[in-house]
Protein backbone atom coordinates (compact mmCIF):
# COMPACT_ATOMS: atom_id res chain seq x y z
CA UNK A 1 0.00 0.00 0.00
CA UNK A 2 1.16 3.18 -1.01
CA UNK A 3 1.66 6.00 1.65
CA UNK A 4 -1.60 8.01 0.94
CA UNK A 5 -2.78 11.45 2.41
CA UNK A 6 -4.25 10.87 5.79
CA UNK A 7 -6.44 13.75 5.31
CA UNK A 8 -8.05 11.49 2.16
CA UNK A 9 -8.25 8.79 3.75
CA UNK A 10 -10.73 10.09 6.73
CA UNK A 11 -14.19 10.86 6.34
CA UNK A 12 -15.89 14.32 6.33
CA UNK A 13 -17.14 13.76 9.70
CA UNK A 14 -14.06 12.41 11.11
CA UNK A 15 -12.06 15.23 10.01
CA UNK A 16 -8.75 15.48 12.07
CA UNK A 17 -9.11 18.06 15.31
CA UNK A 18 -6.71 20.27 16.27
CA UNK A 19 -6.25 22.65 19.39
CA UNK A 20 -4.00 23.98 22.01
CA UNK A 21 -4.74 20.68 24.84
CA UNK A 22 -1.63 18.88 24.34
CA UNK A 23 -3.50 15.85 26.01
CA UNK A 24 -6.01 15.82 23.73
CA UNK A 25 -3.92 16.90 20.57
CA UNK A 26 -1.78 13.61 21.10
CA UNK A 27 -5.43 11.64 21.45
CA UNK A 28 -6.29 12.61 18.54
CA UNK A 29 -2.84 11.53 16.42
CA UNK A 30 -3.26 8.51 17.97
CA UNK A 31 -7.27 7.66 17.51
CA UNK A 32 -6.64 5.53 14.61
CA UNK A 33 -4.81 2.04 14.42
CA UNK A 34 -2.84 3.39 11.14
CA UNK A 35 -1.26 6.28 13.10
CA UNK A 36 -0.45 4.26 15.95
CA UNK A 37 1.62 1.77 13.74
CA UNK A 38 2.85 4.53 12.01
CA UNK A 39 4.43 6.23 15.22
CA UNK A 40 5.51 2.72 16.74
CA UNK A 41 7.73 1.79 13.13
CA UNK A 42 8.30 5.44 12.98
CA UNK A 43 9.99 5.44 16.26
CA UNK A 44 12.02 1.76 15.75
CA UNK A 45 13.40 3.36 12.36
CA UNK A 46 14.65 6.43 13.79
CA UNK A 47 16.29 5.29 16.35
CA UNK A 48 17.93 2.65 14.61
CA UNK A 49 18.88 5.34 11.64
CA UNK A 50 20.08 7.66 13.99
CA UNK A 51 22.36 5.14 15.86
CA UNK A 52 23.77 3.79 12.68
CA UNK A 53 23.83 6.48 10.92
CA UNK A 54 26.73 8.42 12.70
CA UNK A 55 28.85 5.87 12.35
CA UNK A 56 28.37 6.24 8.94
CA UNK A 57 28.73 9.70 8.56
CA UNK A 58 32.38 9.17 10.85
CA UNK A 59 33.12 6.53 8.30
CA UNK A 60 32.52 8.51 5.40
CA UNK A 61 30.01 6.06 4.13
CA UNK A 62 27.20 8.09 3.10
CA UNK A 63 26.91 7.52 -0.60
CA UNK A 64 27.37 3.72 0.24
CA UNK A 65 24.52 3.66 1.97
CA UNK A 66 22.54 5.85 -0.36
CA UNK A 67 23.76 2.77 -2.73
CA UNK A 68 22.45 -0.22 -0.64
CA UNK A 69 18.77 1.68 -0.78
CA UNK A 70 18.92 1.58 -5.09
CA UNK A 71 20.32 -1.83 -4.86
CA UNK A 72 17.50 -2.95 -2.03
CA UNK A 73 14.52 -1.02 -4.73
CA UNK A 74 15.62 -4.21 -7.02
CA UNK A 75 15.57 -6.17 -4.65
CA UNK A 76 12.21 -5.48 -3.01
CA UNK A 77 10.15 -5.03 -6.72
CA UNK A 78 11.53 -8.13 -7.58
CA UNK A 79 10.24 -9.72 -4.30
CA UNK A 80 6.91 -7.70 -5.22
CA UNK A 81 7.20 -9.50 -8.58
CA UNK A 82 7.37 -13.51 -7.41
CA UNK A 83 4.66 -12.87 -4.64
CA UNK A 84 7.00 -12.15 -1.62
CA UNK A 85 7.04 -9.44 0.99
CA UNK A 86 8.77 -6.34 -0.51
CA UNK A 87 10.87 -6.43 3.22
CA UNK A 88 12.19 -10.01 1.92
CA UNK A 89 13.77 -8.76 -1.31
CA UNK A 90 15.25 -5.65 0.48
CA UNK A 91 17.11 -7.48 3.26
CA UNK A 92 18.50 -10.38 0.68
CA UNK A 93 19.93 -7.72 -1.85
CA UNK A 94 21.28 -4.99 0.98
CA UNK A 95 22.72 -7.60 2.85
CA UNK A 96 24.05 -9.42 0.05
CA UNK A 97 25.62 -6.07 -1.05
CA UNK A 98 26.48 -5.01 2.23
CA UNK A 99 28.82 -7.74 2.66
CA UNK A 100 30.62 -7.30 -0.49
CA UNK A 101 31.15 -3.41 0.27
CA UNK A 102 32.07 -4.26 3.57
CA UNK A 103 35.11 -6.66 2.50
CA UNK A 104 36.20 -3.90 -0.03
CA UNK A 105 36.93 -1.85 3.24
CA UNK A 106 38.59 1.24 2.65
CA UNK A 107 39.40 0.29 -1.03
CA UNK A 108 35.29 1.43 -0.95
CA UNK A 109 35.46 5.21 -0.23
CA UNK A 110 37.44 5.27 -4.12
CA UNK A 111 34.91 3.50 -6.04
CA UNK A 112 32.09 6.66 -6.19
CA UNK A 113 32.27 5.37 -9.77
CA UNK A 114 31.18 2.27 -9.61
CA UNK A 115 28.71 2.49 -6.35
CA UNK A 116 26.88 4.74 -9.04
CA UNK A 117 27.07 2.60 -11.59
CA UNK A 118 25.43 0.15 -9.75
CA UNK A 119 22.82 1.93 -8.30
CA UNK A 120 21.52 3.09 -11.99
CA UNK A 121 21.57 -0.13 -12.61
CA UNK A 122 19.65 -1.23 -9.80
CA UNK A 123 16.87 1.61 -10.20
CA UNK A 124 16.44 0.60 -14.06
CA UNK A 125 16.25 -3.23 -12.70
CA UNK A 126 13.68 -1.91 -10.27
CA UNK A 127 11.76 -0.86 -13.17
CA UNK A 128 11.83 -3.62 -15.22
CA UNK A 129 10.47 -5.87 -12.52
CA UNK A 130 7.70 -2.89 -12.05
CA UNK A 131 6.95 -3.25 -15.58
CA UNK A 132 6.38 -6.88 -15.10
CA UNK A 133 4.23 -6.70 -12.21
CA UNK A 134 0.92 -7.40 -13.36
CA UNK A 135 -0.51 -5.70 -9.73
CA UNK A 136 -0.75 -2.27 -9.08
CA UNK A 137 1.85 0.35 -9.34
CA UNK A 138 1.04 1.58 -5.74
CA UNK A 139 3.50 -0.89 -4.15
CA UNK A 140 6.36 0.06 -6.31
CA UNK A 141 5.64 4.04 -5.30
CA UNK A 142 5.58 2.84 -1.41
CA UNK A 143 8.67 1.40 -1.61
CA UNK A 144 10.30 4.45 -3.56
CA UNK A 145 8.72 6.82 -1.22
CA UNK A 146 7.91 4.90 2.11
CA UNK A 147 4.41 3.86 2.92
CA UNK A 148 4.56 4.54 6.93
CA UNK A 149 0.63 4.65 6.96
CA UNK A 150 0.17 1.36 5.38
CA UNK A 151 2.18 -0.09 7.82
CA UNK A 152 0.43 -3.49 9.43
CA UNK A 153 0.47 -4.60 13.24
CA UNK A 154 2.37 -7.72 11.75
CA UNK A 155 5.10 -5.46 9.93
CA UNK A 156 5.41 -3.41 13.43
CA UNK A 157 6.34 -6.37 14.78
CA UNK A 158 8.93 -7.47 11.94
CA UNK A 159 10.07 -4.06 12.23
CA UNK A 160 10.68 -3.80 16.04
CA UNK A 161 12.46 -7.15 15.89
CA UNK A 162 14.73 -5.94 13.23
CA UNK A 163 15.63 -2.81 14.86
CA UNK A 164 16.37 -4.31 18.79
CA UNK A 165 18.16 -7.03 16.86
CA UNK A 166 19.94 -3.92 14.82
CA UNK A 167 20.73 -1.89 18.27
CA UNK A 168 22.13 -5.10 19.97
CA UNK A 169 24.17 -5.72 17.45
CA UNK A 170 25.81 -1.64 17.65
CA UNK A 171 25.98 -2.29 21.23
CA UNK A 172 27.81 -5.20 21.11
CA UNK A 173 30.70 -4.04 18.22
CA UNK A 174 30.68 -0.52 19.75
CA UNK A 175 34.17 0.15 21.14
CA UNK A 176 35.90 -1.84 18.60
CA UNK A 177 33.58 -0.20 15.82
CA UNK A 178 34.16 3.20 17.23
CA UNK A 179 38.01 2.22 17.36
CA UNK A 180 38.74 1.03 14.14
CA UNK A 181 36.30 4.21 13.18
CA UNK A 182 38.42 6.62 14.44
CA UNK A 183 41.82 5.28 13.42
CA UNK A 184 41.77 1.94 11.46
CA UNK A 185 45.62 1.30 11.45
CA UNK A 186 46.18 1.50 14.76
CA UNK A 187 43.11 -0.73 15.58
CA UNK A 188 44.72 -3.00 13.16
CA UNK A 189 47.82 -3.16 14.54
CA UNK A 190 46.56 -3.84 17.81
CA UNK A 191 44.74 -7.12 16.33
CA UNK A 192 41.30 -5.91 15.57
CA UNK A 193 39.29 -7.76 12.97
CA UNK A 194 39.35 -4.83 10.93
CA UNK A 195 37.91 -6.56 8.06
CA UNK A 196 35.45 -8.46 9.72
CA UNK A 197 33.74 -5.88 11.73
CA UNK A 198 33.69 -4.07 7.97
CA UNK A 199 31.48 -6.51 6.75
CA UNK A 200 29.42 -6.55 9.56
CA UNK A 201 29.05 -3.34 9.85
CA UNK A 202 28.05 -3.02 6.69
CA UNK A 203 25.61 -5.71 7.12
CA UNK A 204 23.69 -3.94 9.84
CA UNK A 205 23.84 -1.10 7.80
CA UNK A 206 21.59 -3.04 5.43
CA UNK A 207 19.01 -4.12 7.55
CA UNK A 208 18.54 -0.98 9.13
CA UNK A 209 18.53 0.72 5.21
CA UNK A 210 15.64 -1.97 4.71
CA UNK A 211 14.00 -1.01 7.80
CA UNK A 212 14.16 2.81 6.45
CA UNK A 213 13.01 2.45 3.68
CA UNK A 214 9.03 1.66 5.19
CA UNK A 215 9.01 5.30 6.52
CA UNK A 216 11.25 7.02 3.67
CA UNK A 217 11.27 5.15 1.14
CA UNK A 218 14.62 4.27 -1.22
CA UNK A 219 14.85 8.00 -2.80
CA UNK A 220 15.01 9.99 0.50
CA UNK A 221 16.86 7.65 3.00
CA UNK A 222 19.29 10.22 3.43
CA UNK A 223 17.02 11.85 5.58
CA UNK A 224 17.04 9.88 8.45
CA UNK A 225 20.32 8.13 8.30
CA UNK A 226 22.58 10.69 7.36
CA UNK A 227 21.07 14.52 8.38
CA UNK A 228 20.44 13.65 11.96
CA UNK A 229 24.55 12.09 12.09
CA UNK A 230 25.55 15.25 10.15
CA UNK A 231 23.69 17.64 12.76
CA UNK A 232 25.04 15.91 15.41
CA UNK A 233 28.41 16.15 14.75
CA UNK A 234 28.58 19.36 14.70
CA UNK A 235 26.95 19.74 17.97
CA UNK A 236 29.15 17.77 19.76
CA UNK A 237 32.51 16.15 19.42
CA UNK A 238 31.79 13.25 21.92
CA UNK A 239 30.86 10.24 20.17
CA UNK A 240 28.67 8.74 22.33
CA UNK A 241 27.00 12.20 22.94
CA UNK A 242 26.90 12.44 19.10
CA UNK A 243 24.91 9.37 18.87
CA UNK A 244 22.75 10.50 21.53
CA UNK A 245 21.65 13.76 19.38
CA UNK A 246 21.83 11.69 15.93
CA UNK A 247 19.13 9.16 17.41
CA UNK A 248 17.10 12.02 18.97
CA UNK A 249 16.97 13.90 16.19
CA UNK A 250 15.87 11.26 13.85
CA UNK A 251 13.05 10.17 16.03
CA UNK A 252 11.97 14.24 16.31
CA UNK A 253 12.33 14.39 12.77
CA UNK A 254 9.83 11.02 12.07
CA UNK A 255 7.28 12.66 14.90
CA UNK A 256 7.26 15.96 13.13
CA UNK A 257 5.98 14.29 9.44
CA UNK A 258 3.57 12.10 10.85
CA UNK A 259 2.26 15.17 12.81
CA UNK A 260 1.99 17.31 10.23
CA UNK A 261 1.39 14.79 7.64
CA UNK A 262 -1.57 13.80 9.35
CA UNK A 263 -3.52 16.94 9.78
CA UNK A 264 -1.90 17.95 5.75
CA UNK A 265 -2.44 16.41 2.42
CA UNK A 266 1.07 16.19 1.25
CA UNK A 267 3.35 12.62 1.60
CA UNK A 268 4.83 12.47 4.77
CA UNK A 269 8.55 11.26 3.17
CA UNK A 270 8.24 15.42 2.05
CA UNK A 271 7.75 16.53 5.33
CA UNK A 272 10.33 14.16 7.12
CA UNK A 273 13.30 15.61 4.57
CA UNK A 274 12.38 19.31 4.67
CA UNK A 275 12.64 18.84 8.77
CA UNK A 276 15.65 17.56 8.20
CA UNK A 277 17.27 19.92 5.76
CA UNK A 278 15.88 22.68 6.95
CA UNK A 279 17.75 21.48 10.65
CA UNK A 280 20.68 20.79 9.16
CA UNK A 281 21.17 24.08 7.20
CA UNK A 282 20.74 26.20 10.70
CA UNK A 283 22.90 23.67 12.15
CA UNK A 284 25.52 24.88 9.34
CA UNK A 285 24.86 28.82 9.61
CA UNK A 286 25.13 28.32 13.22
CA UNK A 287 28.67 26.72 12.88
CA UNK A 288 29.56 29.00 10.45
CA UNK A 289 28.18 31.94 13.06
CA UNK A 290 30.27 30.26 15.75
CA UNK A 291 33.74 29.94 13.85
CA UNK A 292 33.19 33.44 13.24
CA UNK A 293 32.68 35.03 16.62
CA UNK A 294 35.49 32.88 17.71
CA UNK A 295 38.00 34.09 14.78
CA UNK A 296 36.99 38.09 14.87
CA UNK A 297 38.02 38.60 18.84
CA UNK A 298 41.41 36.70 18.07
CA UNK A 299 42.08 38.72 14.94
CA UNK A 300 40.77 42.19 17.01
CA UNK A 301 43.28 41.41 19.94
CA UNK A 302 46.05 40.34 17.57
CA UNK A 303 45.49 44.14 15.67
CA UNK A 304 45.27 45.40 19.17
CA UNK A 305 48.61 44.17 19.81
CA UNK A 306 50.42 44.82 16.86
CA UNK A 307 49.10 48.96 17.07
CA UNK A 308 49.89 49.48 20.45
CA UNK A 309 52.90 51.60 21.32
Amino acid sequence: MADLSVVGMLSPSAAPYFGWDLVRDVQELLRYAFMQHAFEAGTVVALTAGVIGYFVVLRGLSFAAHGLSHIGFAGATGAVLLGLPPIVGLLAFTMSAGAVMGALGQRLRGRDVTIGLVMAWSLGLGLLFTALYRGSASRAIGILFGQVFGITGQEVAVTSVAGVLTLLALVIAYRPLLFTTLDQEVAEAKGVPVRGLSIAFMVILAVAVSEAVQVVGVLLIFALIVAPAAIAERVTSRPSHGILVSAALAVLFTWAGLTVAYYVPYPVGFFITTFAFLSYVVARLLSYLGARRTVRPRGWREAQVRHSP
